[in-house]
């Protein structure tokens, strides 16, 4: 299978309150808009708001994954914008600094840093084999 192109749909109770959060709250910059969607820039990937589901809640399994530079700073500025926090950033045993957030229909989003030690920033070669890169 060649996967070309992906994105994460999400059908809110409420698709102007959700496209309002992702947009003005969250700060995504709008990748295209539709009759009844919008899809978001997500890092490398999308964000599809569009639909209207129906009352269920979302599933606790499935997750947002947002990688920022500074979770703690991400979360200050969520805050004064009305965010509240599902989960203060702590750093986890597996080393990032994780903290939780929710969208107006209780979509967990994770927001993750990843420190200047952990072992995906660092590169653990010896010295010899990065130089004869």
């Amino acid at each position: 299978m060649e996967v070309l192109s992906s994105r994460i749909l999400i059908r809110p109770r409420d698709p102007r309150r959700a496209t309002a959060f992702y947009r003005d709250v969250l700060g995504l910059a709008v990748f295209r808009e539709f009759p009844g969607g919008t899809v978001f820039f997500l890092g490398q990937g999308l964000l599809e708001v569009s639909g209207h589901g129906e009352g269920e809640p979302p599933s606790s399994h499935t997750m947002i994954y947002l990688q920022v530079r500074e979770v703690r700073a991400a979360f200050a500025e969520l805050a004064e914008r009305g965010v509240t926090a599902l989960r203060e950033p702590q750093r986890e045993p597996w080393g990032t600094v994780e903290g939780w957030i929710a969208d107006p229909d209780g979509v967990r989003i994770v927001l993750v840093e990843i420190p200047a030690d952990h072992p995906l920033r660092v590169d653990v070669r010896p010295p010899s084999e990065v130089s004869s890169v």
